[in-house]
Formats: structure tokens, C-alpha cells, sequence
């Protein structure tokens, strides 16, 4: 299993109220304590006044449990409530602009749609890159490419960053992207939308842990 102590964050927990069958804020505490290593709150058509209430929020629990927070395409908000790291898409703000702005302030995740990024200069300001998506879900539809095993596996061969896999992430598809060459599993349903989502995490938390073991 490839772990890289760059990112040392196997399970990650992406975040929004509407993906949660349950109160947002419940859901990421019992995925914390089942065993999710990192966060990431992606509100899309939250202002900007509820979005930081909502960061902020969220920071003050994963704070408690020294769990990293990402928040999706606003690195104004990540500085503000003291997230760890942004995260952002092929058509949000560059990575070099973020980095010129923020310096080491936050890490930056970037998805990768296309091959081509990972020839762009934009990767001296990335700390991760988020593979979107490995396959196609209903929570992520502005995509391009659904880059299956293989996309992983080749993305692997062109770069040494951390990779994280995101895109119908589940019991049966995660441990296949883990042995695929990403280094973390990015999670929205397989979490969020269960009935139990500590026991989910734990589930999950399980198998990735197993294939690094017998690797």
C-alpha cells in the first residue's frame, strides 16, 4: 500500500450538509470517531457570512479531535478560520496564486480532470493532488474525465505527489484505488448518507488499514 508521510491520511471525509441524512455536524463527529483522518467542507451555495459560521463551526470539532480541516475553493475562508488546507478544482483559483497570497499558510489540494495539469507549472504549489473523479457520482457532476483504476494507476507513473481518489468511493471500490497508487480515499456517501456513519468510517477505516498491512 503506498503511504507517503506528506499526507499521512488514509480515509478523508468529504463534507456538505445536503449529502448528510443526518445533522452535518453529528455525521463528522461520529466519521471522526470511526476513524476518518482529514476533512474537507464543500458548501457550494452557502454566502459567505454562513459558509465561515459553518467553517468555524466545524474547526472547534475537528480542532478537539487535532483532525486536519480543507475547505473546498475558498482560501480566504481556509485563512480566516485557520483551516489546515484548500482545496480547489481545474477552473477555481490557481494553485500559485493561492500560494503567493498565503505562503505555508494552508496546504493546497488540487483535481486533476486532465493530464495536462500534471505538466503545468501550477504543481510547484500543490501539496496533493485529488484524482476527480475515479468514478462518476451523483455528488460530483462539473466533471470531465472519469479516470477508473487505470487513470489512477498511470497518474501514479507521472507524478510523485500524494494522491487522493474520489469519485463513488465505497466498501467495494476504495481498497481497489488504495491499491491502485493513491495514497487516500476521499468519501462523500459511503459516510455521509449511512444510517451509521461511525460504524461506516470504521468499516472503511478497516480495509484500507488491511491492504496497507498485506501489501
Amino acid at each position: 500500500m503506498p503511504f507517503d508521510h506528506r499526507f499521512p491520511y488514509p480515509l478523508y471525509l468529504v463534507l456538505s450538509e445536503n449529502d448528510c441524512r443526518a445533522p452535518w455536524l453529528w455525521v463528522a463527529e461520529q466519521a471522526i470517531l470511526g476513524g476518518v483522518d482529514i476533512i474537507q467542507l464543500r458548501e457550494k451555495s452557502l454566502s459567505r457570512v454562513d459558509l465561515v459560521a459553518r467553517a468555524e463551526a466545524l474547526k472547534r470539532l475537528t480542532d478537539r479531535y487535532d483532525i486536519p480541516l480543507v475547505i473546498n475553493d475558498y482560501a480566504d475562508v481556509a485563512a480566516e478560520v485557520g483551516a489546515w488546507g484548500v482545496h480547489v478544482g481545474r477552473h477555481d483559483a490557481c494553485p500559485l496564486a493561492i500560494r503567493e497570497l498565503y505562503g505555508d499558510k494552508l496546504r493546497i489540494g488540487w483535481s486533476v480532470e486532465a493530464l495536462e495539469q500534471l505538466h503545468s507549472n501550477q504543481l510547484e504549489a500543490v501539496d496533493y493532488l485529488g484524482i476527480s473523479p475515479v468514478f462518476s457520482t451523483p455528488t460530483k457532476t462539473d466533471t470531465v474525465t472519469e479516470w477508473g483504476l487505470a487513470g489512477i494507476r498511470r497518474i501514479r507513473e507521472e507524478t510523485d505527489l500524494p494522491l487522493v481518489a474520489i469519485g463513488n468511493m465505497n466498501e467495494t471500490t476504495a481498497p481497489s484505488a488504495y491499491l491502485a497508487g493513491a495514497n487516500s480515499i476521499a468519501v462523500v456517501s459511503a459516510i455521509c448518507r449511512q444510517d451509521n456513519p461511525q460504524q461506516a468510517s470504521q468499516t472503511l477505516k478497516k480495509l484500507l488499514l488491511h491492504e496497507r498491512e498485506t501489501r
